[in-house]
């Protein structure tokens, strides 16, 4: 008799660039014995350029194929934590495929405190525009719904520590997948 496949025990970590999916995503894998993933890493590693790149010599459409892609080849991981890129949940494929990856978690903050952490990092290639910070307002706005709609919790790090952050998401994934000790 075939046994039904059992879940996937991953932690998926959905949001906007600069509300602490790698920090939090990071810290919350090593607190678990997980392996962290960041899907942006992936993506440099198999395309041998970074995103910035990619985005001015391809265009985003073709840099959300490679995204895509890379969701299907990691679709059979198990305990870990995924950092995912804060576009991946454009696409309804991609929203799907992370839910099937295992608990989808998105995090956000204030738009004062992105714009503060991700104004830092000159290699945000949605952000090379004339005014980035109206850029930033219309990409949260337009991606407010794909975050909600991928995940099943959602939590808020604008003034939480990580640490914090850690503790919650840790105690959500024992209630989602009825850890009864430290997996």
């Amino acid at each position: 008799m075939a046994h039904p496949e059992q879940p996937r025990e991953n932690i998926i970590l959905v949001g906007f660039m600069g509300t602490g999916k790698s920090s939090i995503g990071k810290q919350l894998a090593g607190q678990l014995g997980f392996q962290f993933i960041d899907t942006d890493r992936l993506i440099i590693e198999r395309t041998g350029a970074p995103i910035a790149t990619l985005f001015a010599e391809k265009g985003e459409e073709a840099f959300r194929d490679i995204e895509s892609g890379i969701l299907t080849s990691i679709g059979h991981l198990n305990r870990c934590v995924i950092s995912t890129g804060g576009g991946t949940v454009i696409r309804e494929e991609n929203r799907a495929a992370l839910r099937a990856l295992g608990f989808v978690v998105a995090l956000t903050a204030s738009e004062e405190v992105i714009f503060n952490r991700v104004s830092r990092n000159t290699k945000r290639p949605l952000l090379q525009t004339e005014n980035p910070r109206e850029t930033m307002r219309a990409l949260l706005a337009t991606r407010e719904t794909y975050y909600r709609e991928a995940a099943e919790f959602t939590l808020d790090t604008t003034t939480l520590p990580h640490a914090k952050a850690v503790a919650a998401l840790i105690a959500k994934a024992r209630e989602r997948f009825s850890w009864h000790h430290q997996p």
